[in-house]
């Protein structure tokens, strides 16, 4: 009989951080998909991820509405508890065998407190990294609740060890987000016509800069002080632009009205803005930009395997492991600058295999289908 896997999917970090487990889950002969989607994967002004999973050609089980408007600690609080019990009733109606869930958001969280209390063998991954903002908790109480971990590094490996984590738990995969960069054909250039945005028109031949920043929630309060520091930064150096929309963490409405007034009164006619790419897409537009800028994790992970020059800023990635590629800057917009200038004139990196070589997906599926799960948690020492 297959085992019947549920994986989470509820933003479009989640869905590039896991779409190739996707894939290798629906093709084992062991294994049975089951496929929930939400938050704001569910969500238009959030990039309408749920579009893209069902062109991709996966059968969504279960939808779950779960974000409560407002974008702030309360909310999100709120959001997370709306989410356990949302979930708890899908998997009691679904009844998976294993629950996969996906690294550090709170949707995450939901997930792993939601299955472990119905006695449902939970998997984890992208355990033991370390990084700045709620996640670096967030991540740690799920490790703590999950019974199987696929981290993406040596290092994430040995922390879960030392705490106390059953090593025969644990699998060094890398990280499925490269399998993605593997896949793609990330010299192509010609990938924007299929994409709407605002702003004014890119041509990706040419030198273009590529912007995500986050909002970091335990900084909630000073989240408009840090985008604006960015935006002057963009200001300065007045290079063709792809910026994308943040994600749902406490503070992204302050980031969102930023770039509206930004986009609406400074109307700078070197920028254009994005809700979202298809993850190939992504791939490529990072492999050819001249440098990212901003807080994503991708710029440390996806970014480090195509060598692609990457300003890293303020502390939503502390101490979080990666490769030469990435130049650390503060909120301060002259540093954010001199920064940029120095990667454009170092131009690419080495390619750095420290998050994985692109096979993570077959390595998780062959494990979900084989391992031997024990609901029973002990600490090891």
């Amino acid at each position: 009989m297959k085992r019947k896997v549920c994986v989470v999917v509820a933003s479009r970090a989640n869905y590039g951080r896991i779409k190739s487990v996707l894939q290798a889950v629906k093709r084992h002969p062991g294994l049975e998909l089951q496929l929930v989607v939400a938050a704001s994967a569910l969500l238009y002004r959030f990039g309408n991820v749920v579009e893209l999973i069902e062109q991709d050609g996966f059968k969504i089980d279960s939808r779950v509405y779960i974000i409560i408007e407002g974008e702030n600690p309360t909310t999100m609080a709120k959001s997370t508890g709306l989410a356990i019990m949302e979930l708890a009733t899908i998997f009691e109606n679904l009844r998976p065998d294993i629950v996969l869930t996906v690294a550090d958001r709170f949707e995450t969280m939901a997930t792993a407190v939601a299955a472990s209390y119905m006695n449902i063998p939970l998997a984890h991954t992208q355990g033991g990294e370390v990084t700045g903002s709620i996640d670096e908790s967030v991540r740690h109480a799920i490790t703590k609740l999950a019974h199987l971990h696929f981290p993406a590094t040596a290092l994430s490996r040995d922390r879960l060890v030392r705490m106390g984590e059953d090593p025969a738990s644990i699998y060094l995969t890398g990280c499925p987000s490269i399998d993605i960069v593997c896949q793609a054909d990330v010299k192509r250039i010609d990938v924007l016509k299929k994409y709407g945005g605002v702003g004014s028109t890119i041509d990706p031949r040419k030198p273009f800069l590529m912007v995500l920043q986050h909002p970091v929630t335990t900084e909630y309060a000073d989240t408009l002080n840090q985008i604006g520091e960015t935006i002057k930064a963009v200001a300065t150096l007045k290079m063709p632009t792809i910026w994308l929309w943040p994600n749902v963490d406490a503070g992204s409405d302050d980031i969102s009205k930023a770039l509206r007034v930004f986009r609406e009164t400074d109307k700078p006619e070197y920028v254009h803005f994005y809700r979202n790419f298809e993850i190939a897409d992504y791939a490529c537009l990072m492999n050819n930009c001249a440098c990212f800028i901003g807080n994503s994790s991708s710029a440390l992970r996806e970014g480090a395997f195509l060598g692609v020059p990457a300003v890293n800023i303020g502390t939503r990635q502390n101490r979080r492991e990666r490769g030469k590629n990435v130049i650390d800057a503060g909120y301060d917009a002259d540093s954010i600058v001199a920064a940029v200038r120095k990667q454009i004139r170092h131009g690419k990196y080495e390619r750095d295999l420290l998050f994985g070589d692109g096979n993570a997906g077959s390595k998780i599926a062959d494990v979900l289908a084989a391992h031997a799960f024990t609901i029973q948690k002990q600490i090891t020492f």
